[in-house]
């Protein structure tokens, strides 16, 4: 019979099974509840996503899991976005997670509530230590997107209200994984640069989820150590983030911003704005084409063949350092067990320990009496007993 078919080795079905798994789900959308969550000390975590009828397990590398905008616990629904893979040291497939999203803003929500409390603790919203705006600033530094409505607004109020005035641009990511990272080092390269009088950081509107790059810790307290004063214009007038809390003033839209730092002027030419905003959205879609052809090539099974070999051995690392430290600890643990019954036993054997159980010991000028012909009538001899010694014989009654 195996003469007439092909036998497989272990490994090649796994590889055929990996490889039809992972080029069929370059990229899936799963929902799910977090369980058996688990951050290594290497940075990656690990975890199960399950519901009522089935579970799959899941990686976050440590490069994707430092840009999340909350911290995953057991019981969390979410959204994970990424790849099926399969593990072959255990032959089985999992999750590799490039995404990781709340289901709902709850999660979000009670993230914005602990980092806000935490903050303010620290003082960094007191506002004492704000400081007030320059009245006729020459140069206003302003962070970012290039592309947002955010920048276009502070542009026209700007040239409308004060049209002498320099506006210098540090352009950022406003959402999305390293948004704040961006944020945060385009405050402090402002800050570097040294040629403006006061800055606006911020953009248009959005959901909780489209804000939270204005919500981390990063963003926080980049704006909290500039020395320049800070306006934060985020989203729109019902919209608060944790950088409106720590900006020197916050203003409830970008456009309002520009309001408040420049006297009121002149009006920008509206042709030209609208010529520049055509042209940007043109340019953007050029971009954004070309971007997902890249994405579409970067994402193919071949293109990532070496990295996902490197993940696998990271992954296999991980488990070998587990186990090396479940069984260090536990030769150490029967190691201890071990000198302790070794203590006990070698106490029992000891002079003290045969005392102990009631025996004595007679010496006899000094050295141990082992046999009753060793003593005659009236010989002195002590008699040790585990709470002291008594003299006989010589004429102390002692018989023999």
């Amino acid at each position: 019979m195996a003469a007439e078919q092909q036998v497989l080795t272990v490994t090649d079905i796994t590889r055929q099974i990996k490889s039809s798994l992972e080029q069929r789900f370059t990229r899936v959308w799963v929902q799910g509840e977090i369980s058996n969550f688990k951050r290594h000390t290497s940075g990656h975590l690990y975890f199960t996503l399950k519901d009522e009828g089935a579970q799959i397990s899941a990686a976050m590398w440590r490069s994707r899991a430092g840009s999340l905008l909350f911290q995953p616990e057991d019981g969390m629904k979410v959204i994970a976005r990424g790849g099926i893979t399969v593990y072959p040291p255990r032959g089985s497939y999992q999750i590799d997670v490039d995404q990781l999203t709340p289901l709902g803003i709850g999660e979000l929500q009670i993230a914005f509530e602990r980092l806000k409390k935490k903050l303010a603790a620290e003082g960094l919203f007191d506002e004492g230590r704000k400081r007030p705006l320059p009245p006729y600033p020459k140069a206003v530094g302003i962070i970012t997107s290039e592309t947002g409505a955010a920048l276009q607004d502070v542009r026209t109020v700007l040239g409308r209200r004060f049209p002498g005035v320099e506006l210098v641009l540090l352009p950022v990511r406003v959402q999305g994984v390293g948004a704040s990272d961006e944020i945060a080092r385009a405050i402090q390269d402002m800050n570097r640069y040294g040629k403006v009088d006061v800055m606006i950081v911020g953009r248009g509107g959005g959901s909780l989820e489209d804000l939270w790059a204005f919500n981390e810790e990063i963003v926080a307290r980049a704006i909290y150590a500039s020395a320049i004063p800070i306006v934060s214009a985020v989203g729109h007038e019902i919209d608060f983030t944790i950088a409106d809390f720590v900006a020197d003033l916050r203003a409830p839209t970008p456009s309002a911003a520009a309001e408040m730092i420049v006297p009121d002027r002149l009006e920008i030419l509206e042709v030209i704005r609208n010529y520049e905003y055509t042209i940007r959205q043109a340019l953007t879609q050029r971009i954004t084409a070309h971007r997902e052809r890249v994405e579409s090539l970067i994402g193919s099974y071949a293109f990532n063949r070496a990295k996902d070999m490197v993940r696998e051995f990271v992954q296999r690392l991980d488990e070998l350092q587990r186990t090396m430290s479940g069984t260090v600890a536990h030769r150490t643990e029967r190691t201890a067990q071990d000198v302790e019954s070794l203590k006990k036993r070698l106490f029992a054997l000891s002079p003290q320990g045969v005392l102990k159980r009631g025996y004595a010991i007679v010496r006899k000028n000094g050295a141990p009496v082992t046999h009753a012909h060793q003593l005659v009538r009236n010989d002195e001899a002590s008699v040790e007993f585990q709470d002291g010694k008594v003299m006989t014989g010589g004429g102390k009654g002692f018989l023999g």
